[in-house]
């Protein structure tokens, strides 16, 4: 039978990688988002919900959607979020608010609406960032978004594992995705402006299998992780991270 996963954020970049994964692996899929994208290849196996992950409301939109859809929600993935480099001393109220809130309380509605409506089985899953297990000069909101991902993970998986709901975190290291090679562009990040030579020269110093991870590897292991092969697992953040941070 059919399952299918929500995915925030699923239309671009990191997201649109675990579309194509759990598409791929059978799912239907509600992609939810701000700006609707050309979705047309995956045909009838994807439908776009417009919203904001900043509210609660939009969260059971997509949730009504899946369910007026398909039946089911098996599948929750909150992916939607963004990074941006700025040093503490530039930091105000407004570029605080805008990470705190799309990053964690984005996840933290997607986490709440999704355990009211997941069955036994059911997986959550929160695409945090290797930010959020290290810091790193001039990105103290976002690493600090990113570890309150993690441990919003840790404590879900045993406040719903006894009603046989997992949750799990991703930690992916830079992907150059669009929203990323912006992030890089701007003033205060460590790329100076060549985000391809930064990226390099980061590969070449830490990366363990010589590259960097793709998105399609990170939509894999999430589709993995909400299979019966990750049965036993719940609780953990993962870097997918080719060896840059080995735990």
């Amino acid at each position: 039978m059919s399952k299918t996963a929500i995915i925030t954020g699923g239309n671009k970049g990191i997201g649109l990688g675990i579309t194509e994964s759990f598409v791929k692996s059978g799912y239907s899929v509600v992609v939810g988002s701000r700006k609707e994208t050309d979705l047309s290849k995956f045909g009838d196996r994807v439908r776009f919900v417009s919203m904001d992950v900043k509210k609660e409301e939009d969260h059971r939109k997509l949730v009504k959607t899946a369910l007026d859809w398909t039946g089911a929600l098996d599948v929750y993935v909150n992916n939607a979020g963004f990074s941006q480099w700025k040093p503490i001393e530039k930091i105000d109220e407004t570029f605080f608010d805008n990470i705190i809130n799309t990053n964690l309380k984005g996840a933290f509605w997607g986490c709440k609406v999704a355990a009211e409506y997941l069955k036994f089985g059911g997986s959550i899953i929160n695409i945090s960032s290797i930010a959020g297990k290290r810091g790193s000069s001039n990105n103290s909101m976002y690493v600090a978004s990113k570890f309150g991902m993690n441990g919003l993970t840790q404590s879900l998986a045993k406040e719903l594992g006894p009603r046989g709901i997992r949750v799990n975190g991703l930690c992916p290291v830079l992907i150059l995705t669009e929203g990323l090679q912006e992030a890089l562009m701007e003033e205060y990040s460590p790329a100076k402006g060549n985000p391809e030579q930064f990226i390099a020269d980061f590969t070449k110093g830490n990366s363990a299998l010589g590259r960097m991870p793709t998105s399609k590897e990170v939509g894999d292991m999430c589709v993995l992780l909400s299979s019966e092969m990750a049965s036993a697992i719940t609780g953990q953040n993962i870097n997918v991270d080719c060896g840059v941070f080995p735990q």
